[in-house]
C-alpha cells in the first residue's frame, strides 16, 4: 500500500504552485540557458553548459519530488465547503473529512501552548510538506504535533527532546481559520 500524507488546503495549494512554476517557469528558463551555451560552442569547455546541465538535473528532481508529494498528499478537511472555496481541481484531490477535527487540536489548527515558565507561543500544525520552524508551523509528525493532536485547551502534554530533558506545555487555546 502506497503510503499516504496528510496536508492541509493551503499546503496543497502551495504544493501544486511550486510545481507548476517548475514546470512551466523554470524548466524553459533553464532550457534557454542551455541553448545559448550551446550555441556558444565548444561543449567540452563550457562552464555555463555544465551549469545548464545541472540546473536542469536539479530542477527535474524537484518536478518529480514535489510530483511524488502530489501523488500521496491528502487533504484533510472539516467539511467539502473548505476545498469548495479553494482553487484546486477537485476532480484530482484525495481528501479526507475529518468532522470531528473542530474538537480539539488537528491539522490546520493554531495552537496556543504555555510552557512551565509562563512563557507562551502559538504554533500551527501543518503536514511535513509544509512545515516552516521560523514561521511557527509545525508538522504533525514532529513530536510535539504528534503529543498535541487530539488534545483539547487545558491539556497538559509533555515532550521530551533528550532523555535528560523532560517539557511540559499547557494548551490554552486552538483556533481554525
Amino acid at each position: 500500500m502506497t503510503k499516504t500524507h496528510e496536508i492541509t488546503v493551503k499546503g496543497y495549494e502551495k504544493l501544486i504552485n511550486d510545481l507548476d512554476y517548475l514546470k512551466k517557469v523554470r524548466r524553459p528558463e533553464i532550457s534557454d540557458y542551455m541553448g545559448k551555451a550551446i550555441a556558444d560552442g565548444d561543449l567540452r569547455e563550457s562552464a555555463a553548459y555544465d551549469e545548464a546541465r545541472m540546473l536542469q538535473s536539479e530542477n527535474e528532481a524537484k518536478i518529480a519530488e514535489l510530483e511524488e508529494l502530489v501523488s500521496k498528499a491528502v487533504v484533510v478537511v472539516e467539511d467539502l465547503t473548505e476545498l469548495k472555496s479553494s482553487s484546486l481541481d477537485l476532480s484530482k484531490v484525495k481528501y479526507k473529512v475529518e468532522a470531528s477535527r473542530r474538537s480539539g487540536v488537528a491539522l490546520g489548527a493554531r495552537v496556543e501552548i504555555e510552557d512551565e515558565k509562563g512563557k507562551t507561543q502559538t504554533l500551527e500544525i501543518v503536514g511535513a510538506y509544509e512545515a516552516d520552524v521560523f514561521k511557527k508551523k509545525i508538522s504533525d509528525q514532529s513530536p510535539l504535533g504528534q503529543e498535541l493532536l487530539g488534545k483539547n485547551v487545558g491539556d497538559v502534554v509533555v515532550v521530551r527532546p533528550n532523555e535528560k530533558m523532560t517539557i511540559k506545555y499547557t494548551i490554552k487555546a486552538v483556533h481554525f481559520d
